[in-house]
């Protein structure tokens, strides 16, 4: 049998090859297994189980349903492709023992999976995925028809979720802003969710790449600048205040300015840890994982913030923001969560606090990015993603590790972190990290400089290492 290994946020594999109703039913009776020896005092033995846009996901979330259900579960499942986040924000909601979401996220068309959701709400401990993968084969698979289900158990969470995050903004100031901003979801289940939430405003939302394609237009569903093209050429065209930029389960933000120019998804965390400070003066921890931009070190050191530092994964930053006083939590993927939210990203919360951004300053938003480098300087990011040996990437970390640049470009080197991928910090703050993706079989190259010839520079330097691994 397959072997099945939990990532960064759950399972995910080949559609056909590894990710089969087969290793499903293994994967969601160990899942089961786990809730059944681990209850949790004050949830019910309730899960929700949600499901995106790609094939055969509302087949592998019922037949999900059907093993939880024939191992004694309640279930809420939902009747259509649901963002991550309502799903996530349902297990808080309903007070269930956890949920489980079928999506792949960001991943290629051709890959689903399953993400694992604690009863808090956020993303599963990595000991709960251990020990998920632990249980794997135990107990023969039971389950139960879904005709067995009580009426009400197939249902749309997403108005709760919509409600939850309207009264965390200052929706009425958004409501009458009269901003004119586009949306694209990237063909995933986002499609729509602003249009829901500023129906009745004086909002004009335009919605591109809605449609419900299982191959999301032959792109990878992720917030990254090779795939905002057939955007990019629409703005240049019609402007906007804005466009909005979610992935396919919606759980993470992108954004391009209302021109179609990318904006990195480090400026959109660095300019709504601005907002919330300056503006909602609000105060607290700010969680980040390593490969976020250093600009929020800086942002953190004037404005008197403890900043904390997570390895890649959202699981990480939210154990901190499980323990409280956080102003915000980030990745660099595109992955936010909120103080008052569940412990959990949100690309569509996201989107709402940068339209609040947006209706609270008045001005674009490539003058409030100019204002935030003026005073914290050029911070250019850059990241590749190779194709590299699985069974050389321990090889290669030990090699980085062991073996660091004296200086990055001509800046000497100041330290070497090594709890998550190697990363290299130099003295000028420019850095250099190489880290092998939890989630699919490459290694990804990051890089921070005060210019974008310098950090293509620093990737060119992480290539070099590879090569020296690989002989």
């Amino acid at each position: 049998m397959a072997q099945i290994k939990f990532g960064t946020d759950g399972w995910r594999a080949v559609i056909a090859e590894d990710f089969t109703f087969k290793n499903l039913d293994r994967v969601a009776q160990a899942t089961a297994d786990y809730w059944s020896a681990n209850p949790i005092p004050g949830s019910d033995k309730k899960v929700v189980i949600g499901y995106d846009r790609r094939f055969l996901s509302d087949q592998f979330a019922r037949r999900t349903a059907e093993v939880l259900s024939g191992n004694g579960f309640q279930i809420v499942l939902t009747n259509q492709p649901t963002p991550t986040p309502a799903v996530s924000y349902a297990v808080k909601d309903h007070r269930a023992i956890g949920g489980i979401m079928i999506t792949a996220s960001h991943n290629p068309p051709a890959f689903n999976g399953f993400k694992l959701k604690a009863w808090f709400g956020g993303s599963a401990e990595p000991s709960m995925c251990q020990a998920v993968e632990a249980m794997l084969d135990k107990n023969p698979v039971r389950a139960h028809s879904l005709s067995d289900l009580p009426k009400g158990a197939v249902t749309d969470v997403r108005p709760a979720h919509y409600k939850a995050i309207k009264d965390l903004v200052e929706f009425k100031l958004i409501a009458k802003s009269k901003l004119r901003f586009a949306h694209d979801p990237l063909f995933g289940v986002g499609a729509g969710c602003f249009e829901d939430l500023l129906k009745g405003t004086t909002c004009k939302v335009t919605t591109l790449n809605a449609e419900h394609d299982p191959n999301f237009g032959g792109i990878n569903p992720e917030p990254v600048i090779q795939n905002y093209g057939r955007t990019s050429a629409f703005l240049k065209k019609h402007p906007h205040d804005i466009c909005l930029v979610t992935d396919g389960d919606a759980d993470r933000v992108g954004a391009m300015d209302g021109r179609g120019n990318y904006l990195s998804t480090h400026n959109i965390i660095c300019l709504l840890l601005q907002h919330y400070y300056k503006n909602r003066q609000q105060k607290g921890r700010m969680i980040k994982a390593l490969t976020t931009t250093s600009m929020v070190d800086k942002m953190c050191s004037a404005y008197g913030l403890e900043l904390v530092e997570t390895g890649v994964g959202f699981k990480y930053i939210c154990a901190e923001m499980l323990k409280g006083n956080v102003i915000l939590g980030a990745e660099e993927s595109g992955g936010i969560g909120f103080p008052g939210h569940i412990p959990e990203r949100d690309g569509i919360l996201a989107g709402l606090m940068l339209l609040e951004l947006l209706a609270t300053e008045k001005t674009s938003i490539n003058k409030l990015l100019a204002k935030l480098e003026k005073e914290f300087g050029p911070h250019r990011y850059a990241r590749i993603d190779a194709h590299f040996p699985l069974e050389k990437r321990g090889a290669l970390m030990e090699f980085c590790k062991n073996n660091p640049p004296a200086k990055l470009l001509k800046s000497p080197l100041a330290e070497v972190k090594s709890y998550d991928g190697v990363k290299f910090l130099a003295q000028d703050g420019s850095w250099l990290m190489l880290r092998g993706s939890g989630t699919e079989p490459i290694l990804r190259i990051y890089a921070e400089a005060k210019s974008d010839a310098d950090a293509r520079k620093l990737l060119d330097m992480g290539v070099a290492l590879t090569k020296k691994v690989l002989g």
